[in-house]
């Protein structure tokens, strides 16, 4: 396809950014593709201009590693470098550590501080310092500032740009200050009301501030209820507060309680995300894995955990060949004895992921634990009860051996009592130990169901038929 073509059609492709699974549409990624191709950057130009920087992100997740910096370095000017922020954290690393110092800088300086924080941070310090240099004097002792703050923290995710005024001003004069100031943050949601020590003391949300009449004076319409964050309040305990109180912004105060920054509802939701996304990693042991990752990283994330699975799995192997002379005598022994403890594990992780995401959220503490360690408790005994019954009624029509059945239900009885005990009382021990139950409370659990029902289930076995 010639490019005369292609320029003469761009139009219409972009009218069709996604086709209808949500994915990019395959005729614009090959016009972007071939664009690159050719170094045609006029071209690459009127491809990307109106799309959205989630769009851009995807596209650039989708070329080759080396079109990828290819790619921002055709669109110059052009690039959005918010594109930057919705890829994940090696991704992101790997395309700017592939960019020249000098580029990047001018990039990030047309970005909110909190955005550009985000693509700083993962930089190595020789290189966020060069970055930092060449940025002006204001904007780089604010982005020094946060970065000095914890990672994950609430000084880290907030924008250092927000609107604040005198409780002495009136409406007026806010909305004087708000049409006449050419440097605004791009969006915001609610106006802080300061004292001359730039404590806070209060909030205006837009929509009372333009119901108002201009004389009124803004001490008289202030919202004296104030929800706010420290500086280094972590995340998760930031995006708690804006579930609870249902906000969309929220002042970020230093510890002298000035007001030094804004967190703003769809920063939230991308801590949302990425908490939950971690969670369920954690809970399948691959730790902080991303699927842009290399082999070797993937494989470095994935190993240390594998090793410790791998010696529990000989604990419990290890009571096997304790009872190998009862199932040598029984061979139905060894055909059961994997239901047992599969049905254990089952059991608990269930029991597991409920305990694991309550810790996350704080709706697990010491009020409720006898609550809910008692509820979990009796579903383990209910569920007990009713799978021995069934599991017991098959074992006994399959080798035609009632004794076998009464043997199999006892164990399974035993073995999710302890299930549902250690599914929760496992992560609330990591977690009182300084250790993340949702990475390590699986490869635990499992050893224990699996040796609990193994022990069990032979050990029943042989001590009721004589085998031992």
């Amino acid at each position: 396809m010639q490019f005369e073509e292609i320029n003469q059609d761009g139009a219409s492709v972009l009218q069709q950014v996604r086709d209808d699974n949500g994915m990019i549409s395959q005729e614009l990624f090959q016009l972007i593709d071939d664009a690159i191709e050719a170094r045609n950057s006029d071209l690459l130009v009127s491809l990307t201009q109106d799309l959205h920087e989630a769009d851009l992100g995807d596209i650039i997740e989708a070329l080759s590693p080396k079109d990828r910096s290819d790619f921002i370095e055709l669109l110059g000017d052009s690039f959005d470098y918010t594109a930057l922020v919705e890829l994940d954290d090696s991704l992101r690393s790997k395309i700017v550590e592939s960019l020249p110092n000098e580029l990047v800088a001018e990039g990030i300086s047309e970005l909110d501080s909190d955005d550009a924080i985000v693509i700083l941070e993962d930089l190595e310090a020789e290189d966020q310092a060069e970055i930092l240099a060449a940025l002006p004097a204001i904007d780089r002792l604010q982005l020094k500032r946060s970065l000095d703050y914890p990672e994950d923290s609430a000084g880290r995710l907030m924008q250092t740009d927000f609107i604040a005024v005198a409780p002495f001003w009136t409406v007026g004069q806010t909305i004087d200050y708000l049409r006449e100031t050419s440097d605004l943050p791009d969006d915001f949601y609610q106006i802080f009301v300061i004292d001359p020590g730039h404590r806070l003391l209060g909030t205006i949300s837009l929509d009372t501030l333009l119901r108002a009449r201009r004389p009124t004076r803004i001490s008289e319409i202030q919202n004296e209820e104030r929800h706010f964050v420290m500086v280094d309040q972590d995340q998760e305990e930031v995006s708690r507060l804006f579930e609870r109180y249902d906000l969309l912004s929220t002042a970020v105060l230093d510890e002298g309680e000035r007001l030094v920054g804004v967190i703003t509802i769809d920063d939230v939701v991308d801590v949302i995300h990425e908490e939950a996304a971690e969670d369920i990693k954690r809970l399948g042991g691959v730790g902080d894995e991303e699927i842009t990752d290399t082999v070797i990283a993937t494989v470095r994330s994935r190993m240390p955990w594998l090793i410790v699975n791998l010696a529990t799995a000989i604990v419990a192997s290890q009571v096997i060949a304790f009872f190998d002379g009862t199932i040598a005598q029984m061979v139905a022994l060894a055909v059961l004895m994997p239901i047992v403890a599969s049905m254990g594990g089952n059991a608990a992780t269930q029991t597991m992921t409920v305990a694991v995401r309550a810790l996350a959220t704080q709706d697990l503490d010491k009020f409720n634990m006898l609550r809910v360690v008692s509820r979990e408790i009796l579903v383990s005994i209910v569920n007990g009860i009713a799978f021995a019954i069934i599991l017991g009624i098959i074992a006994a029509f399959w080798f035609s051996n009632i004794q076998l059945g009464y043997v199999m239900g006892a164990a399974l009885i035993v073995n999710l009592f302890f299930a549902g005990l250690s599914g929760i009382l496992i992560p609330v021990g990591l977690q009182k130990a300084g250790i993340d139950p949702a990475i390590a409370s699986s490869v635990f659990i499992t050893t224990v169901t699996d040796v609990v029902g193994f022990f069990s289930f032979l050990g029943l076995a042989g001590w009721w038929f004589g085998l031992l």
